[in-house]
């Protein structure tokens, strides 16, 4: 953001200090589990982009998106796969995390 103008600033959303607090505990744990390895965060114009991945080279595993204009309608936060597929939506962020702490099926012998 260095080197914009403040009216520049004011046009882009982002995430609050508290919001990407709670992000990056959940990205922390995906970490530990070897589950990813970077991360990207953008501000635009219209939402707020956390995007998780695997590898640096490769698409976003996740994508958290916050925008501000859907709060009303269909809430402010979604979770979506590679492929834009909405895995989760929702108002609350807390709520919308929860996504990443399910258990993932293994195969038992």
């Amino acid at each position: 953001m260095r080197g914009m103008s403040v009216s520049a600033r004011e046009d882009i959303v982002m995430f609050a200090r508290p919001e990407l607090d709670a992000i990056l505990s959940v990205y922390g744990r995906l970490v530990a589990s070897g589950d990813c390895k970077d991360y990207a965060i953008d501000g635009l114009a219209d939402r707020a982009v956390f995007s998780i991945f695997r590898r640096t080279s490769e698409f976003p595993l996740y994508r958290i998106e916050k925008t501000p204009a859907n709060a009303r309608k269909q809430g402010a936060w979604k979770i979506l796969a590679p492929g834009g597929v909405i895995l989760k939506r929702g108002h609350e962020l807390t709520a919308l995390l929860k996504f990443f702490e399910r258990k993932r099926f293994q195969i038992v012998e």
